[in-house]
């Protein structure tokens, strides 16, 4: 993979990213996604930020190798720190790290978010915490994707600012409400999977001495929650 070839992942993160997109992508890594975009001619300017030494240094480094230092900026920074005002940002994209971790990016770095851009998550796991940030700082759900590469299951989530709460149900918050409706087969397995680890669990416990029933009730609950909505 690189800035002209890049995973299945990044690129379906890279379509929902508009024509002419003043970019930050944060946690960056190689710059690989704001690179692609930019040789691509999709987007006016990009900030790679990085946290890390090392991964700062590799986004410099394929900047420069695709020539597009005019274009791209590799910034060392933590988290939206990396943005700075007269970039003029209007779309976030944050990829490959946990959703705890993405909405205490966004909540540290809330005052760079002033402008309410476009925001363009890619949990890897905790998707409902990111979906439950979302709706708490007024931006709505507009779409969502579920894709499988290299045995993993990534869903992508794209949120913009509305301003009010977007009325969304418990079960539209842990399953994505644009992936429930559409149900695709990799949602499917998603959750069907869910459900053999939390069987798993249930007889681990039923081999404890002491079976502990409240445990025991959430997890069969938890079942009971999945299979409602992917047997709809």
């Amino acid at each position: 993979m690189d800035a002209r070839q890049l995973s299945k992942r990044l690129e379906e993160v890279a379509s929902f990213v508009p024509d002419g997109a003043r970019l930050a992508d944060i946690g960056s890594d190689h710059a690989y996604l704001p690179a692609y975009l930019a040789l691509n001619g999709k987007i006016a300017f990009a900030v790679a930020g990085e946290v890390v030494k090392g991964p700062f240094e590799n986004a410099q480094h394929e900047i420069k190798k695709e020539g597009l230092e005019a274009k791209v900026k590799a910034r060392l920074a933590n988290g939206l720190a990396a943005i700075e005002a007269n970039d003029q940002i209007d779309t976030v994209t944050i990829c490959g790290m946990g959703g705890p971790l993405i909405c205490e990016i966004l909540e540290s770095g809330k005052e760079k978010l002033a402008n309410h851009p476009l925001l363009i998550l890619q949990p890897n796991v905790g998707e409902e915490n990111v979906r439950v940030f979302l709706q708490k700082n007024g931006y709505w759900i507009e779409d969502e994707r579920i894709l499988e590469e290299d045995g993993h299951t990534y869903e992508i989530i794209v949120g913009r600012y509305h301003g009010e709460k977007q009325p969304l149900t418990k079960e539209e918050l842990m399953f994505g409400p644009f992936l429930m409706r559409n149900q695709s087969p990799v949602f499917v397995r998603k959750w069907q999977k869910e459900i053999e680890k939390i069987n798993k669990v249930l007889s681990q416990l039923q081999k404890a001495n002491q079976v502990p029933v409240e445990k025991k009730r959430e997890l069969e609950t938890e079942i009971k929650r999945i299979e409602g909505v992917i047997n709809g």
